[in-house]
């Protein structure tokens, strides 16, 4: 009995360059200058509210809210443009629906993303039917708050010896160590790999080709000696 809880973007699909682009032009549309990308990238993960806020530690809860309206909208118009891209990383497809054949293991997501957004990556990259448990920033706190993997365990009645949260940020790391969760992270994302082993990743792998002997590995109990 397994639950495998996945992050989206970073993880996934890489959708930096999207979020970027929209960030950038919500903070123009306020008269604001926008951060560097590497610093937006950085905060990829988060809810939104909680990623603007970071990025504008002095601004006022107006303004954060305002920005983040606004960021939904520019995020949404680049959604419907034909040249969108939120590539699936490669082997994304192919191992997630060999995992979700496993007998005994159950699938989710654990975004900052919005229902709204997960949904568009789903119907884009036919993914229906293969997660049990959906769990986004739409009714969850923020992570590194444990609450999305807590959620997800007891809609699937998996408990926390029985789950492994796959993510790229050290928010991943952090949230599924909050939850008692084995944690998992992936060096092709946008936080580094020493910052996912000190923020408490239980392994990591460099290609989803690594990921099911990881899971098998962390997640199997270890039979006493005879």
């Amino acid at each position: 009995m397994k639950l495998v809880l996945f992050d989206c973007d970073g993880t996934i699909v890489d959708s930096q360059h999207a979020i970027s682009a929209a960030m950038e032009s919500a903070f123009v549309a306020h008269g604001l200058v926008p951060p560097e990308r590497s610093r937006i990238v950085e905060v990829v993960g988060l809810s939104l509210l909680t990623a603007v806020r970071e990025l504008i530690p002095d601004g006022a809860q107006d303004l954060v809210y305002s920005v983040s309206e606004t960021y939904k909208d520019a995020f949404g118009n680049l959604r419907r443009q034909s040249a969108h891209e939120e590539p699936m990383f490669p082997l994304a497809r192919e191992t997630i629906m060999s995992i979700a054949e496993v007998p005994g293991t159950v699938l989710g997501l654990a975004t900052g993303k919005s229902r709204r957004g997960v949904d568009a990556v789903i119907e884009r990259e036919n993914l229906h039917g293969l997660f049990e448990t959906i769990q986004t920033a739409d009714h969850n706190p923020s992570k590194p708050h444990p609450g999305m993997v807590l959620r997800a365990m007891t809609e699937t009645g998996r408990s926390p010896e029985q789950t492994v949260v796959v993510g790229d940020t050290t928010f991943d790391m952090e949230m599924a160590r909050a939850a008692c969760a084995k944690a998992v992270g992936v060096t092709w994302g946008y936080h580094p790999r020493a910052a996912l082993t000190q923020a408490g990743a239980d392994a990591l792998i460099e290609s989803f080709a690594d990921l099911s002997v990881t899971i098998e590995r962390l997640l199997t109990p270890v039979q006493p000696a005879a």
